[in-house]
């Protein structure tokens, strides 16, 4: 699972979501979607905006963790139950 970490990189460097919107150009709901890891997906181009604003590396916006079981299960009843509906 791709874990978000721009909630903790903006909090060390104190900037609100408005202010990376304005230096990034890139619309708020965008950034408060990738805030709350709740975005699906992200341009590649967005991300560089943002590594460049914030002056960090991708390592520190992006990780990847393991998924757990429980997690898997859970996305695949989710699945199931939409298929059904």
């Amino acid at each position: 699972m791709i874990r978000v970490l721009l909630s903790r990189k903006l909090g060390e460097l104190r900037w609100t979501q408005a202010d990376l919107a304005r230096k990034t150009g890139i619309r708020p709901n965008t950034i408060n979607d990738l805030y709350h890891e709740m975005a699906d997906r992200v341009s590649l181009e967005q991300i560089d905006l943002i590594c460049e604003a914030l002056n960090c590396d991708l390592s520190e916006l992006l990780v990847c963790v393991p998924n757990s079981v429980s997690e898997l299960n859970s996305r695949n009843r989710l699945g199931e139950l939409k298929k059904d509906t």
